[in-house]
């Protein structure tokens, strides 16, 4: 609940614009799903729902991938819509959807119970049929966790993942002369799997791989307040990818193609909560500080866990708080990252910042459950008005009452926003408001050479 006491607490913001961070490019926001997903008949263009909920974060990434990768087999004579088995007619389907929303496809091929000369087979169909809509092949999923998953013996290591990678890497080139690949998937180990297979495989990558979940979802100590302190060790995970992926030349660097809150599906109403939303859009800036090319989040079903879209196998049925964040953080659009001074309080309250598409974006992220934040922010903007958009629920915790700029997305895919709210812009100063709980993406127009705002897409039209 919010609370009684209507004072609020000042701080003060300071965007730097001489400063110029990492770039965030378009589809940095993605989704991973599991590719027995495939099998259901979800991916296609008449689930016009998911395609408007796909279609509203611009064009994106798809992965297909999960544990089921490396128990689902390809099915060259199958009807499709079998369980364990991927035939013609599901990616058939799949390319439906992807030319209906814009988006590519990193597609998951078995190794672990599979033959390189299938694998290859499937690889050729995929490539066909996908077209420019294929990002790339990604073989096998989170390697490293074969032996504890029993889908390899105890001794199972690093090189002979490698080993059998080259294989089925080979095999799928010959297929597909100019696939793309990506790799290696893995669940941890980013320095004893990940580091290493970017130094011996750099030169047959697109993408660098690699899995996050902040904790085990079934710990009792994974709770929400965890989850919002943010995870200190997440960048010791993320600079040595930056920096291997770097020094291997690879093209597109390096992505987390899963991830979310907390693994075994999330932590039951915890990771389905309205904090997840606002956890989201911290983790994704995050990640952009330490140069990731983007975040793929994993979810499908609809268990009281962390999917930002939940479903039935065949349908959309509710749209999670989770999704909400990370539509906000798309509506930004691309930009490249702006220094912002820290707030200077022990409030959990969050602030970043970036310039692109003749606008300047700010967002705002109050974690508090109860206080009232009046951010100033010396934005240095010569504009006289910004627009704001307010991520709002009842409370951290809750589960329902979402709102996004005063409307909730609804099943279907619909969204009737109301009108934005403007704030005054003097001598380069504003003040937002904050209630508790609350995310505030903040933009104003750039200044052309005659000192009249640049044009720019409206806030609307970004979504």
């Amino acid at each position: 609940m919010r609370g009684a006491d209507n004072r609020a607490v000042k701080v003060t913001l300071v965007v730097d614009h001489s400063t110029g961070g990492p770039a965030i490019e378009s589809g940095y926001v993605g989704f991973s799903y599991e590719k027995s997903s495939l099998t259901a008949g979800f991916f296609t263009e008449s689930n016009q729902p998911l395609v408007l909920l796909f279609s509203r974060l611009g064009r994106g990434l798809l992965r297909l991938g999960g544990n089921s990768v490396d128990r689902t087999s390809w099915e060259k004579s199958s009807a499709g819509s079998t369980a364990r088995a991927v035939g013609p007619a599901d990616i058939d389907e799949l390319a439906t959807f992807l030319r209906a929303t814009g988006w590519t496809a990193l597609y998951g091929i078995n190794l672990a119970t599979n033959s390189p000369a299938r694998a290859a087979e499937e690889a050729s169909y995929v490539a066909r049929r996908l077209g420019r809509h294929l990002y790339a092949f990604e073989i096998g999923n989170e390697p490293d966790a074969y032996a504890i998953n029993h889908l390899r013996p105890p001794s199972y290591s690093y090189p002979d993942f490698v080993k059998e990678w080259n294989g089925f890497a080979q095999a799928v080139r010959s297929a597909v002369p100019h696939a793309r690949l990506t790799g290696p998937a893995s669940a941890w180990h980013e320095t004893s799997w990940t580091v290493p297979f970017a130094q011996d495989e750099g030169q047959r990558i697109m993408l660098l791989t690699q899995h996050y979940y902040r904790a085990n979802g079934l710990s009792p100590q994974s709770t929400l307040a965890l989850l919002l302190a943010g995870d200190p060790a997440l960048p010791a995970l993320l600079d040595p990818l930056k920096q291997a992926s770097r020094a291997a030349g690879i093209r597109d660097g390096y992505r987390l193609t899963e991830a979310n809150s907390f693994y075994d599906g999330g932590a039951p109403h915890i990771s389905n909560t309205f904090g997840t939303a606002l956890w989201a859009i911290d983790f994704l800036f995050a990640n952009a500080r330490h140069g990731s090319s983007g975040v793929n989040f994993h979810g499908g079903g609809a268990s009281p866990g962390y999917t930002p879209i939940a479903d039935d196998g065949r349908n959309v049925i509710e749209v999670r708080p989770e999704y909400y964040g990370m539509l906000l953080f798309s509506l930004m659009g691309p930009g490249r990252l702006l220094d912002v001074s820290p707030p200077g309080t022990s409030l959990s309250i969050s602030a970043y910042a970036i310039a692109g598409r003749g606008r300047t974006c700010i967002m705002l992220v109050n974690k508090e459950p109860l206080a009232r934040i009046n951010v100033e922010i010396m934005s240095g903007l010569g504009v006289k008005t910004a627009t704001l958009m307010t991520l709002s629920a009842p409370a951290l915790d809750s589960v329902s009452g979402i709102r996004l700029n005063g409307a909730p997305i609804e099943a279907d895919g619909s969204w009737s926003p109301g009108p934005p709210a403007t704030v005054a812009v003097r001598n380069g100063s504003m003040t937002v408001a904050m209630e508790p709980a609350t995310a505030v993406l903040v933009t104003a127009a750039s200044m052309d050479g005659r000192g009249q705002p640049d044009a720019v897409q409206s806030w609307l039209d970004a979504g």
